[in-house]
């Protein structure tokens, strides 16, 4: 696997220059994780956000009563936990591999790293970031309201 060529076909990282693109794969490292293990658990506090490479991940959050209820499934070339890269907050959710799971990690300090030489580039993946969350607070406000029809 070539972490460039992922890297690179992620809607996370559009408008980024070949340099920066090379700069972030660098940074970025990969993991394998086998089915049911879990990526990060709703509460911890995070500190990093991953690009799917191969395999399907689940997003789960635990219901009123603790029972953990599947909100989507991700595939590559998605990407998960940029919420806490953002607002440094703990997770909303639990991330668990559904299939066997090839991931990219980029933590807050790779970020920072990549931020010290790239301005530009990393301002393009903050604003891919908010682009996709809006998209995707669009699409859950639609479901919402597609239940109460």
């Amino acid at each position: 696997m070539e972490k460039l060529a992922i890297i690179s076909s992620s809607p996370l990282f559009e408008m980024l220059s070949s340099t920066e693109l090379a700069h972030l794969s660098e940074l970025a490292e990969q993991r394998t994780y086998a089915v049911g293990e879990h990526i990060f658990e709703e509460g911890e506090l995070g500190d990093s956000l991953y690009v799917i490479v191969r395999g399907e991940v689940e997003v789960v959050r635990s219901d009123s009563g603790g029972v953990p209820r599947p909100l989507t499934v991700l595939t590559a070339p998605d990407f998960f936990g940029e919420m806490s890269v953002i607002d440094k907050e703990y997770r909303s959710a639990t991330v668990r591999a559904r299939t066997e799971a090839v991931l990219l990690r980029l933590t807050t300090q790779n970020l920072a790293t990549f931020r010290q030489t790239h301005r530009d580039g990393f301002t393009f993946v903050v604003i891919n970031i908010a682009r996709i969350l809006s998209a995707r607070v669009r699409e859950a406000n639609a479901r919402l309201a597609a239940r109460q029809a």
